[in-house]
């Protein structure tokens, strides 16, 4: 019986052998790990260049992520200052977005004026004259009045324009975002005005 085992063993090992043999046998990059196809030229070169680009400890990331979060900001700051639509901040990116800002810079609002009129009846009401103080809170008033009806004209009138101009996209905010717009003085408002007072949008 011991006999007929070892036989039958070298039989099939003999068989395998064969096997093994008849089937081609495909060249394997030296670098290539085990069980995975040669990689491509163009594909190793990129390996190696990734590597090579790689931060080797952790102080090298943390300064690397430094280095392009100050880029961006460098790029935003740019943006900001010329319209670039690639940079800009997400609430100020989009055709909706442009178009509210263009409405706002190229009119007259009395909200750009409220931080020096604020100053004049500050100073007014420093002086120690009942007439002159009663003179200042009713300046007070009429600038907050005429503040909220030149903000409600901008939000129906700003409203029917981006129906008309956009009537497939989502508007959503842009009146919100155009009268706080108003609230900054033409020369500090970000991203900075790209069209002259009465140029139609």
């Amino acid at each position: 019986m011991g006999v007929v085992f070892r036989s039958r063993s070298k039989e099939e090992q003999a068989a395998a052998a064969k096997v093994t043999a008849s089937q081609p046998q495909q060249p394997r990059d030296p670098q290539a790990p085990k069980g995975r196809p040669t990689p491509k030229r163009s594909e190793a070169q990129s390996q190696r260049r990734t590597r090579a680009h790689t931060p080797a400890n952790r102080k090298d990331a943390v300064k690397a992520q430094r280095e392009a979060r100050r880029a961006d900001m460098a790029r935003q700051r740019e943006a900001l200052a010329n319209g670039d639509e690639r940079y800009l901040p997400v609430r100020d990116k989009g055709p909706v977005r442009r178009f509210a800002r263009d409405y706002v810079d190229s009119r007259w609002c009395v909200a750009e004026f409220f931080l020096p009129v604020a100053v004049v009846i500050l100073v007014l009401t420093m002086v120690r004259v009942p007439q002159i103080q009663t003179i200042a809170l009713l300046l007070w008033l009429i600038i907050i009045v005429l503040i909220v009806l030149d903000s409600v004209v901008i939000w129906i009138r700003l409203g029917k324009r981006l129906q008309e101009r956009f009537p497939r996209e989502n508007v959503k905010g842009a009146r919100a975002y155009a009268v706080m717009r108003t609230l900054q003085m033409r020369r500090l408002r970000l991203p900075k005005p790209q069209v002259k007072r009465g140029q139609r949008p």
